[in-house]
């Protein structure tokens, strides 16, 4: 009983968490979890795919960008928070792959990012990636 209302809470503030953005203007975009109200492991993945690419260890930001997206596909949190907060995994996955010259799987994720949960954020990096692609 007690680690259901646990989970019903953390889930329910799940959809209460906001983004915030790590970058300039003129810079892709990392999205992470301000506050401490998804649940630890979330929370810890989201946060630590951002800092990964900020501290340009690309491949390791990849991996758990991808942890990131395979929890939030578990997640029964409220529905359009999820999307939009998979939107954005997928976006900051997209980035490091764009840092390792993986450029079709980066385009591939803010492209489908975009498709899940269309955002300000995640728009600016498709278009970043469509301009320094030339496309």
């Amino acid at each position: 009983m007690k680690r259901t209302l646990i989970k019903t809470i953390a889930l329910c503030s799940l959809f209460t968490c906001s983004a915030a953005v790590m970058a300039d203007q003129s810079d892709y975009k990392l999205m992470v979890i301000e506050q401490e109200t998804a649940p630890v492991q979330l929370e810890e993945s989201f946060n630590s795919c951002a800092l990964n690419v900020k501290s340009k260890n690309y491949e390791q930001a990849e991996a758990i960008c991808t942890k990131a997206i395979a929890l939030l596909k578990q997640s029964d949190g409220p529905r359009m928070k999820v999307r939009e907060l998979t939107s954005f995994a997928l976006s900051n996955r997209g980035v490091s792959r764009m840092m390792t010259n993986n450029d079709a799987a980066g385009i591939s994720d803010f492209y489908e990012a975009v498709q899940i949960a269309d955002s300000v954020m995640v728009s600016h990096n498709l278009a970043r990636a469509k301009e320094n692609l030339s496309l």
